[in-house]
């Protein structure tokens, strides 16, 4: 389906009818498969349907949260196009999360009812206990053996019931409420971000903007968590708004053989997997046994991506590797690599998309030229509406001409390519210089013995700050600390380069891959 064929009906108000009128006009052909459950588009518009309609019935309010706590699954798709239908904003939670952080999403996020699978009974059951709300909680799966509640009181168990109910798509405003995924939290307590049906439509469009291919030819495989916006948004909405196929997968039981395996078993034409899962398929044994060549696009986002591993990873599937960039706040996708004026640049995030408005500042909000670092502030009809329940945190977060502020340093040239340096908060300011971990991180996986590097900064007497360097080996080589720096001061300015390197088994990760800074230390190998 063509961006152009929604009818206007579907061009405002709630972003369920977007999908709605993809399904009809692609009813039988497959939307999601994952370990033999498979849904044709009809069948998933009718089964979320049915699933909104129960929603109704439990007499949940427009603006009542529900989270959605349960590992990527059918149901977890059937629950986020139910909510979108019924008009009731849904937050996505990792299935990982432990109590404390269950619970603190449960109250900040002021849930009302929760959709969970029976595996995570307990950790529901513990959080709601831990704070002041009582939310309904719908169980999916195995695990529940039919009871309706606790004698404690501890979340109101019910049973749902799937409702044919008219209308099938509640009405909703653009600037209302959609999703209120939450921020990471690599600093600080994670916010819940306020996407509005506008943002999600935009985002909508974006993924017709980057694909040359027809609806019945694209098959995507996904490994990324549904509840991280690029799993949900980028990997799995865009292509089942677009008519694709969408072969989902668990990011707990990834295997990097079966990726492969599934690539060339069912010709899929579009990857996106974080710097992790890259690394993992060139290092395993059997790659360059598979035939990888039905893939037209091939992505990553979240993190990083080292040079080395984009090069070996081109050479042996035979498809361009580019990277894209994204954010929480933006609903997903701003800047990629495909479809940029002159293709794939190594190194870059590409250029932005055509709803984009960049700039790149300095500290006083000067526009810098091209070639210098700055912040990257960003404007456009994805850009969030806000944190929910904290005016200063957003009212901070955007300039007087609305304009997005990353947080993130960039590098724009002179053809429009970014170049992401790192954070601003890991800007590390050394004798007076500054360096940005990304550079130096770079340089290190090119080093034959380096499987994995972040960088830091530590307390220096003398320069305030000095570059800390932990660094995964290559299983089977000898790590060597002083070989490392005399490769890093071949390539770049003494001021750069790792003082210290401190050797580690893994470097700490949130699910999108990013690296905890704030976790390093105490991971030395004896």
């Amino acid at each position: 389906m063509e961006a152009d064929a929604f009818s206007a009906a579907a061009r405002s108000g709630n972003v369920a009818r977007l999908y709605d009128e993809t399904a009809e006009v692609h009813l039988r052909k497959l939307a999601l498969e994952m370990d033999g459950e498979t849904y044709t588009h009809g069948e998933l518009r009718d089964r979320s349907a049915r699933f909104a309609g129960g929603l109704r019935a439990l007499s949940l309010q427009p603006d009542d949260r529900i989270a959605l706590f349960l590992p990527n699954s059918p149901a977890f798709v059937v629950a986020a196009l139910g909510a979108l239908k019924a008009g009731t904003p849904f937050i996505p939670m990792n299935p990982q999360y432990r109590t404390r952080e269950v619970a603190y999403r449960f109250d900040d996020g002021d849930v009302a009812a929760v959709v969970t699978d029976g595996s995570l009974r307990g950790t529901v059951e513990d959080a709601v206990a831990a704070v002041d709300v009582d939310p309904l909680v719908i169980g999916c799966g195995d695990g529940w053996g039919g009871r309706r509640g606790r004698d404690d009181g501890a979340g109101r168990f019910v049973r749902f019931e799937e409702v044919d109910d008219d209308p099938l798509v509640a009405d909703r405003l653009d600037d209302d409420v959609a999703m209120q995924p939450y921020t990471s939290g690599t600093t600080g307590e994670p916010k819940g971000v306020l996407l509005t049906h506008r943002n999600l439509r935009a985002q909508s469009f974006i993924g017709f903007e980057r694909t040359a291919l027809d609806a019945e030819e694209e098959r995507f495989l996904s490994a990324l968590p549904l509840s991280h916006i690029a799993g949900f948004v980028n990997r799995t909405w865009q292509p089942l708004v677009r008519g694709a196929t969408v072969h989902l997968r668990d990011p707990e039981s990834w295997n990097p053989e079966d990726a492969m395996a599934t690539i060339e078993s069912e010709r899929i034409t579009k990857f996106g997997a974080v710097a992790a899962m890259y690394v993992d398929i060139i290092e395993h044994e059997s790659f360059g046994e598979y035939d990888l060549s039905s893939l037209q696009e091939s992505m990553e986002g979240g993190t990083s991506m080292p040079p080395a591993v984009q090069e070996r990873f081109e050479e042996g599937a035979g498809v361009e590797l580019f990277e894209a960039y994204g954010l929480t706040e933006t609903g997903g996708g701003t800047h990629a690599g495909i479809k940029a004026t002159f293709g794939p640049r190594r190194g870059t995030i590409g250029q932005p998309f055509r709803a984009t408005d960049c700039k790149v500042v300095d500290g006083d909000g000067r526009e810098v030229p091209s070639g210098e670092a700055g912040e990257l502030l960003l404007r456009g009809p994805h850009v969030m509406a806000g944190y929910h329940d904290r005016p200063d945190e957003t009212a901070a977060a955007f300039t007087d001409d609305g304009y997005f502020r990353t947080g993130d340093v960039v590098r724009r040239d002179d053809d429009n390519y970014y170049e992401v340096l790192g954070r601003k908060s890991d800007r590390i300011v050394t004798a007076g210089y500054n360096v940005y971990p990304r550079e130096v991180e770079e340089v290190l996986h090119r080093h034959p013995d380096v499987a994995d590097a972040a960088v830091v900064g530590v307390p220096d007497d003398r320069r305030g700050e000095t570059v800390k360097a932990y660094v995964v080996p290559v299983a089977g080589t000898s790590p060597n600390a002083d070989r490392l720096r005399e490769h890093c001061l071949e390539t770049m300015a003494a001021y750069k380069h790792p003082r210290d390197i401190e050797f580690v088994r893994t470097l700490p990760r949130t699910t999108s891959g990013k690296v905890q800074r704030f976790e390093l230390g105490g991971q030395a190998d004896d």
